[in-house]
């Protein structure tokens, strides 16, 4: 829940105010391609007006964008993806808490868009590539690191993204395993000895609005699992192995995070780096502090934001609903502009958001809604535009 400080005073415009922060329309459009597609719509009818665009993510993919929007620098290292191929990741150079920050994106690293790696049975990928990722930040001198989890391929527990730093995993033999579910079935013991020392030093903080464990009915495997490749008569196995290596490493490391939430964030990336000793913090929110949402809001009449689907689930710390959190502050009233809206969770929505729309003028498929997404967020930006502007008009 975001905590209101007092809005800053600033002077009121003439000309009308209006900031446009909405999340990606997933597998459509980013958030900074809807941020823009309403931000047209917006000045059809005001022109004059002062519209600020600030598109925001929830800590999943996008939020590498949406952060180096708002400053800071983007940095580029070769890593391992997913399937064991060479990938060219991104990761970001920012201030953050009044400190300089390494911002790390899972999905720059192991997306569950790369088709090579979902080719590949799920028990097979790993997440050593973010751990090599990791370790370019460290190198650069960052000790201060967030974590952006979502939008990953793997299902592997952290374990390729621990082994990366430097821990072992031995079967009953003392041999060396690879950091796969599919080895790991012969996992005896955890050898956390040969562990990158930086990390002891080290600020780590994992950005998500995943509040699932790692194990069980409510885990990564089973819910998560199934987008990834991981076909249901082959959940509960690697639910088993994935729980069998967790408490294993949670001897070695002494440390009990695999029933927290958020260690079933990214396929249990989120466990790993609780493991490691990282807080958990609401995406959603830090994305918005390091794009500079409130200064932004600061006097502004109107936030318009949205997502490609608002239903219940939005109200669970999405970033539209932070938005509008953060406007309420300002006294800043919001429209939630998005691909669709869930009929049932319209009375809860309004207690958030003055009005609801969603983008259909008439029925149309799915694959054509967001084919026409740009256009026909433009359009619907238009009639909001029209309709304020009456409003406006009225009251005068």
């Amino acid at each position: 829940m975001t905590d209101c400080a007092a809005p800053p005073r600033v002077d009121r415009r003439s000309t009308m105010r209006l900031v446009v922060a909405p999340d990606s329309f997933k597998g459509s459009l980013s958030a900074a391609e809807v941020a823009a597609a309403i931000a047209t719509g917006l000045r059809h009818v005001w022109p004059e007006a002062q519209v600020l665009e600030v598109p925001l993510a929830d800590g999943g993919e996008g939020t590498l964008e949406a952060v180096l929007r708002g400053g800071g620098q983007r940095c580029f290292a070769t890593v391992r993806g997913a399937a064991g191929g060479a990938r060219r990741a991104a990761w970001g150079e920012v201030r953050w808490e009044g400190a300089s920050a390494a911002l790390l994106e899972v999905a720059q690293v192991v997306p569950i868009t790369d088709a090579e790696a979902m080719a590949l049975a799920a028990t097979r990928r790993d997440t050593r590539g973010l751990g090599g990722l990791l370790g370019a930040a460290l190198n650069a001198g960052h000790r201060q690191l967030l974590f952006a989890l979502g939008g990953s391929s793997t299902n592997d527990g952290g374990a390729g993204f621990l082994h990366a730093l430097g821990v072992v995993y031995r079967d009953a033999a003392g041999a060396a395993l690879e950091p796969t579910p599919e080895a790991l079935v012969d996992l005896v013991r955890v050898d956390t000895s040969g562990l990158d020392s930086r990390l002891a030093g080290c600020r780590l903080t994992v950005l998500s609005d995943v509040s699932n464990p790692l194990c069980g009915s409510l885990g990564a495997t089973a819910v998560f699992g199934p987008q990834k490749g991981v076909l249901q008569g082959e959940i509960r196995a690697l639910d088993q192995v994935i729980e069998r290596f967790a408490g294993l490493c949670e001897a070695a490391f002494g440390r009990k995070v695999m029933h927290l939430p958020g260690a079933g964030a990214a396929g249990g990336l989120g466990f790993a780096l609780l493991l490691l000793g990282a807080r958990l913090r609401s995406g959603a929110e830090v994305v918005a502090e390091l794009a500079g949402l409130d200064v932004a809001l600061a006097g502004a009449d109107w936030l318009i934001t949205g997502e490609g689907r608002s239903d219940l689930q939005t109200l669970l710390g999405k970033a539209p609903l932070v938005a509008a959190q953060h406007a309420a502050c300002h006294g800043v009233p919001t429209l939630l502009l998005s691909g669709s809206c869930a009929r049932e969770a319209l009375a809860q929505l309004h207690q958030h958001f003055a009005a609801c729309f969603a983008l259909p003028f008439g029925p149309m498929s799915l694959a054509q809604a967001m084919a026409e997404a740009p256009a026909l967020l433009t359009a619907t930006a238009i009639e909001v535009a029209q309709l304020i502007a009456a409003a406006s008009s009225v009251r005068r």
